[in-house]
Order: structure tokens, then C-alpha cells, then sequence
């Protein structure tokens, strides 16, 4: 799991803290957070020169130590249209995609950006339909899916069944049932 980034007023303190001359295991108790995120802030704050007291502006100085190595716009962007259009279809998934634009594009985002930036572009969009159901006026029903496999415990043999599913409108109440065909 990612480490989280540190509130701007929770990384000045590390600095003063520090440079007070606490040990990274007292700061980490005292900002009530995990050692490791501490030394990982400190970390940060060496590299980019950043030391007590900072001279930047709360914004600068998140941007100054969390700032990404290689910009996103500098790496082979997919086209997010496609792949939403893709993610319709039975059996593609979000790894999958990736898989596939990495292939295409080694030097492209790693997994973590690429689900990320996907997320950005899928909030830009602005597809909302509400809908308002009175109770017991409606109810949706169909078959899910793929069919999945059924074995005969007598014969041993395997046949297709589907999942039917039913749901009422307000209340969202679910029914499913497994339905094979006769043999």
C-alpha cells in the first residue's frame, strides 16, 4: 500500500521538529503518524534542499517536495475514450488495458498513473441520470453475464447455465437464480 502524503502543516511541524532535534520515532509519535512516512517526508525535504524554517508558501512547498520526477505529459497518453468503450465489453478489465498500452508504449505510465489519470478523465465527464422510481412500479430483469459452468454430480457432465436476475426499482431489492436448460 502507498505511503500518504503528509498535510502541509504536519510537514512544516516534521521540519521544526527536526530541527528542534527529535529522532524520527518521537516526531512520528508526536504528529501521530507512521516513522517510515516521517523519513520518507525528510527524505524528500534533503533532496529538494528544504530545511527549517521553510520560506515557501504552503502550496510551494507540497508541490517542492511531492513534485513527480518525469512529468505525465511526457509519457504516450492512451486515448481514454477508447478505452472506456473498451471496458464495455465482457471480460476487459483495467489491468488488461494496461497491459496492453505498456506493450505498445514500455517507457508509458505504470499502472498506479495510469489508473489514475484514467479516473481524472472519467470524472471530467459528466454523465449523471438519476432516476426516481415509485415503489413497486417497476422492476428490471435480466440474464447476467456469462453463462457458468454446472456439473451433473450423477454424470459428471458440465452444462452452460445462466444467472437471471431481477431487481425492483425503488428499493433495489435483488433476485438472482441459476436457470439450466433442459437436457
Amino acid at each position: 500500500m502507498a505511503q500518504q502524503r503528509l498535510p502541509v502543516r504536519k510537514i512544516r511541524e516534521v521540519l521544526r521538529l527536526k530541527a528542534v532535534g527529535l529522532s524520527d520515532r518521537k516526531i512520528a509519535a508526536a504528529i501521530g503518524s507512521a516513522r517510515s512516512t516521517v523519513q520518507e517526508c525528510l527524505r524528500r525535504a534533503r533532496e529538494a534542499g528544504i530545511g527549517w524554517p521553510p520560506d515557501l508558501t504552503d502550496e510551494a512547498l507540497h508541490a517542492r517536495l511531492y513534485e513527480r520526477s518525469v512529468p505525465l505529459s511526457s509519457r504516450p497518453q492512451p486515448d481514454f475514450a477508447q478505452l472506456h468503450a473498451e471496458l464495455a465489453r465482457a471480460g476487459v478489465t483495467r489491468l488488461l488495458l494496461w497491459q496492453e498500452y505498456k506493450a505498445a508504449h514500455p517507457d508509458g505510465w505504470q499502472y498506479s498513473a495510469f489508473r489514475d489519470q484514467y479516473r481524472q478523465w472519467l470524472s471530467s465527464r459528466e454523465l449523471v441520470l438519476r432516476q426516481n422510481h415509485a415503489p413497486g412500479e417497476k422492476l428490471f430483469v435480466d440474464y447476467a453475464g456469462q453463462t457458468i459452468p454446472i456439473v451433473d454430480r450423477s454424470s459428471g457432465e458440465a452444462r452452460p447455465a445462466q444467472i437471471f436476475v431481477a431487481v425492483l426499482g425503488c428499493s433495489n431489492y435483488t433476485y438472482a437464480e441459476v436457470t439450466c436448460p433442459p437436457i
